[in-house]
C-alpha cells in the first residue's frame, strides 16, 4: 500500500494541473456563482410544499406566488450561469493576455447571455385574445440550457480575446471618455459572438429539426445514462474521493462536468413529484450528500469511532476537534489532522465508503421506494438532515441513513484500528525514549501538539508528511512583496476555500485572536472563483489546503493589487483554525 501510495504522489502534480485548467475553473466557479438562485428558489418550493406532508392546505394565491418565485428564478439558471461562467473565464483569460490588453468582463457576461439564448430557446408566436404574440419557450432557459450556457461562454470570451488581442475594436478619440470609449471597442467582440453563435443556431435547426441545447442533450443523453447506473455512479464517487486522497480538491475535476446533468435530474425529480410520481433518478445535484456524507470519503462517523474505539492520543484528540465541522461537511480537520488525506490505511476505505453508499441509494430508489432527491439543500447541510428533507421527508429516507451510517463504521473501523495500533506503538516508543512510562505519551503528545489536535513527532506515515512538507508543483514558497511591510494591525484578511466552510473556520480563528490581543485585525471567509470582484478591499489573502493549488494564478492577481498572499500547508492550517492567538502570530511572522 505505501507502493501504490507513493506512486500517486509522484504524479500529483499532473493531477494538480488538470484542477487548475481554466475550463473547469470557469464551468466551478460559474456555477457556484448562480448557487443562491437553487438555494432560494427551493426554499419557496418548501414552502409551498412542506404543509402539505403534516396535511396542511396553504392558500392557493401563497402556492401559485411560491411556484412563480421559483420558475423566475431557477428558470432562468442558464441564462446567469452563461454570464458568471463568462465572467469567470474572462478573469482567467486576461492573465493570459499581452500587456495593456484586457477584456471587458462585464461586456462578455452580456454577450454570453445573448449567446446563450440563441443557442438554447426558441421563439415563436401564438395568438391570444385575438392577438399574435410574441412566446419564448422557457424550457431551456433553465438547467436544460446549462451546457450550452458553457458553450455560449467559452465562444464568448475567445471572440473576444482573438479581436482584442488584434485591435479589432473600434476606436475613438482620446477626448471621448472612457466609459463611451469601451463601449464602442466592445462593438466588434460582442456582435462577432453572437453572430457565431447565431450562425450555429441557424445550422443546428435546418439540419436537425432543433435547438442546439437540445442537440446536446441527445447526443450526451448515453453517457449521461451510463453515469446513473451503479457502475457510472461508482466511478463518479471513486474519482472524487480518489483526488482528494492524493491532495487535489476532488469535486472541483469531477463535478463540473457532470453539474448540469446532475441539477437537470433533480428538477425532473422534483415535477415528478409534485405531479404525484416517484421520482427515479439517482444521479442528482444533493446525491453528493451521500457520496459525500460528512464529506468527501463518507467521514460522518469517522470522528465518533475515534472517540469511542481509538486509543492513540492523537486519534482522539483529532476526533473531539473534528466532530462538530464534519457534521457540517466541512472535514478538512480529520483529512489533515488524522492525516487521511496520502495515508496508507486509509485508501480503501477512504474510496470504498462513499461508492458504497450511492450504491445503497440507488438500490432504495429503484428497488425499497425511496424518493429521489428533489429539493436541493445546502451542501453544509447535515446529511441525515439533508437526506430527510430532499427526498420530501420520507421514513425509509432515515432507515437509508442508519443502514449507510453503519456500513461506514464497518468499513472504516478496521483500518482506523490498524493506523490506530501504528500510533500507540509511536507514542509508547517516544515515551520509553523519554524514559517515561507508556501512558506517558499522553503527556508527551500534549508537549508536541498545537492546541487543539495532539500528535506525536513519528505519528504521521512518510508519504503524508510529505504532501503537507514539500511545495505544491510548479508555485514557490510565498515570498515577501510590499504590502508584507504593512503593520498586522488594520489588516483586513480575506480566506478563500472552495465552499466557504473550511475558510470560515479560520477567518473565525483570526476574529477571535485580534479581539484577545486587542489587535484591529478584520477577517471575512469566502469561496475560491468569487472573490474578484472583493479581493482588492483586502491587504491580505489567505488560500486553504483545498484550494492551494490555485497559488500561481492567485499570485499573479496579488502582486497586481500589492496584496499579501498566504497559503499554509494542510496541517498547519488546521492548527491555526483551532489556535486564535496563534493565527495572530502567524499572520505577524508573515508579514514581517
Amino acid at each position: 500500500m505505501d507502493a501504490i501510495v507513493k506512486m500517486l504522489e509522484k504524479h500529483q502534480p499532473f493531477f494538480e494541473k488538470i484542477s487548475r485548467n481554466i475550463y473547469l475553473q470557469a464551468i466551478k466557479d460559474g456555477f457556484l456563482g448562480c448557487m443562491p438562485i437553487v438555494l432560494t428558489s427551493s426554499i419557496f418550493l418548501l414552502i409551498a410544499t412542506l404543509p402539505g406532508v403534516v396535511g396542511i392546505t396553504l392558500p392557493q394565491p401563497l402556492t401559485d406566488w411560491c411556484n412563480k418565485l421559483y420558475n423566475f428564478t431557477m428558470g432562468v439558471m442558464g441564462i446567469m450561469v452563461a454570464g458568471t461562467t463568462a465572467k469567470n473565464f474572462t478573469a482567467s483569460m486576461n492573465r493570459r493576455m499581452p500587456a495593456g490588453k484586457v477584456l471587458n468582463d462585464g461586456s462578455t457576461m452580456v454577450a454570453a447571455q445573448c449567446s446563450m439564448l440563441l443557442l438554447a430557446v426558441t421563439q415563436f408566436t401564438t395568438k391570444f385574445n385575438g392577438s399574435e404574440l410574441s412566446v419564448f419557450d422557457c424550457t431551456s432557459m433553465g438547467t436544460r440550457g446549462l451546457f450550452s450556457a458553457y458553450i455560449a461562454a467559452f465562444i464568448t470570451v475567445w471572440v473576444y480575446k482573438f479581436c482584442v488581442s488584434r485591435d479589432l475594436t473600434i476606436k475613438l478619440p482620446k477626448e471621448v471618455p472612457g466609459a463611451i470609449a469601451q463601449n464602442f471597442r466592445d462593438i466588434i467582440p460582442f456582435g462577432g459572438a453572437v453572430i457565431i453563435c447565431g450562425i450555429i443556431d441557424v445550422v443546428v435547426r435546418n439540419l436537425m429539426g432543433v435547438p442546439f441545447s437540445e442537440l446536446l442533450i441527445k447526443l450526451l443523453s448515453p453517457l449521461f445514462t451510463a453515469a446513473e447506473t451503479y457502475p457510472g455512479l461508482i466511478l463518479i464517487q471513486a474519482a472524487t474521493a480518489f483526488f482528494w486522497f492524493i491532495g487535489v480538491h476532488g469535486p472541483s475535476i469531477v463535478q463540473p462536468g457532470i453539474d448540469p446533468i446532475r441539477l437537470a435530474n433533480q428538477a425532473e425529480n422534483l415535477q415528478v413529484l409534485l405531479a404525484g410520481g416517484h421520482p427515479a433518478h439517482s444521479l442528482t445535484f444533493n446525491m453528493s450528500l451521500v457520496g459525500e456524507f460528512g464529506g468527501t470519503g463518507a467521514t460522518f462517523i469517522v470522528p465518533l469511532l475515534l472517540i469511542l474505539f481509538m486509543k492513540s492520543k492523537q486519534l482522539k484528540a483529532v476526533g473531539k476537534a473534528s466532530i462538530v465541522p464534519v457534521a457540517f461537511a466541512v472535514n478538512e480537520p480529520l483529512l489533515f489532522g488524522a492525516p487521511m488525506i496520502l495515508n496508507p490505511y486509509m485508501l480503501i476505505p477512504f474510496v470504498a465508503a462513499g461508492c458504497v453508499n450511492v450504491s445503497v441509494a440507488k438500490f432504495f430508489i429503484d428497488n425499497v421506494g425511496m424518493n429521489g432527491f428533489s429539493f436541493v439543500v445546502p451542501w453544509a447541510t447535515p446529511a441525515p438532515i439533508g437526506i430527510f428533507i430532499t427526498t420530501n421527508f420520507q421514513l425509509i429516507a432515515l432507515v437509508f441513513v442508519a443502514i449507510i451510517i453503519l456500513l461506514d463504521a464497518i468499513i472504516y473501523l478496521p483500518f482506523l484500528k490498524a493506523y490506530d495500533k501504528l500510533l500507540c506503538d509511536q507514542e509508547a516508543e517516544r515515551a520509553a525514549e523519554l524514559g517515561l512510562e507508556s501512558d506517558g505519551a499522553a503527556t508527551i503528545a500534549a508537549s508536541t501538539s498545537a492546541p487543539a489536535i495532539e500528535q506525536t513527532a513519528a505519528a504521521v506515515e512518510p508519504t503524508a508528511a510529505a504532501a503537507d512538507s514539500k511545495p505544491v508543483a510548479d508555485q514557490p514558497e510565498p515570498a515577501a512583496d510590499a504590502s508584507a511591510k504593512k503593520d498586522v494591525d488594520g489588516l483586513k484578511v480575506l480566506v478563500l476555500c472552495a465552499g466557504a466552510g473550511t475558510s470560515a473556520m479560520l477567518a473565525n480563528a483570526i476574529k477571535e485572536g485580534a479581539a484577545q490581543t486587542g489587535e484591529n485585525i478584520a477577517s471575512s471567509a469566502g469561496a475560491y472563483g468569487q472573490h474578484t470582484a472583493i479581493m482588492d478591499q483586502y491587504d491580505v489573502i489567505v488560500l486553504a489546503p483545498q484550494v492551494r493549488s490555485y497559488y500561481n494564478d492567485m499570485k499573479a492577481d496579488t502582486d497586481r493589487l500589492g496584496i499579501k498572499l498566504l497559503a499554509p500547508r494542510g496541517k498547519e492550517y488546521i492548527d491555526l483554525t483551532r489556535d486564535p492567538a496563534g493565527a495572530i502570530k502567524w499572520l505577524r511572522e508573515n508579514l514581517d
